[in-house]
């Protein structure tokens, strides 16, 4: 199996795109992330929900968990509210974006290891000019399974 054959359509956002745009396109759609675009129309990144979520979610949280349970509900509703004025590049990971792009030539196996490698259950299509589509650790696992 190849990309070509593996890759569906998938939404993406532009990087200087909204980050609560995304994170809408992303509850809206069930989806575990986006593919991030350039101006140009090259994939750039995939920001994952997860990703979202940690921007989110104020550092010292982050540091001790244990704090979490002390933050009243109103305020949890609002944990969102910090994405409207940014921009999806400033919401992406600080050590920078991890490319998880394949040409339609690629095979399953090297898709498999560019998200095992990359920890990103999503994989951009992209042939040189255009952007196809993408693939998702769930529809490989699914065509893998019935595969063997």
């Amino acid at each position: 199996m190849r990309a070509a054959d593996l890759v569906e359509p998938y939404p993406t956002v532009g990087i200087d795109d909204n980050a609560m745009d995304a994170a809408r396109l992303m509850a809206e759609e069930r989806l575990v992330g986006v593919i991030v675009m350039t101006a140009d129309g090259r994939p750039y990144a995939v920001l994952p929900g997860s990703q979202l979520l940690r921007f989110s979610v104020p550092r010292y949280i982050q540091a001790d968990p244990t704090l979490a349970r002390v933050v009243d509900e109103r305020h949890a509703d609002l944990m969102c509210a910090r994405l409207a004025d940014q921009k999806v590049r400033d919401v992406l990971p600080d050590e920078g974006p991890v490319p998880a792009v394949v040409h339609p030539g690629a095979t399953a196996m090297e898709i498999a290891a560019l998200m095992a490698r990359s920890h990103t259950p999503l994989v951009a299509v992209y042939d040189g000019s255009a952007y196809l589509g993408a693939i998702t650790a769930s529809g490989l696992l699914r065509r893998l399974l019935a595969a063997g």
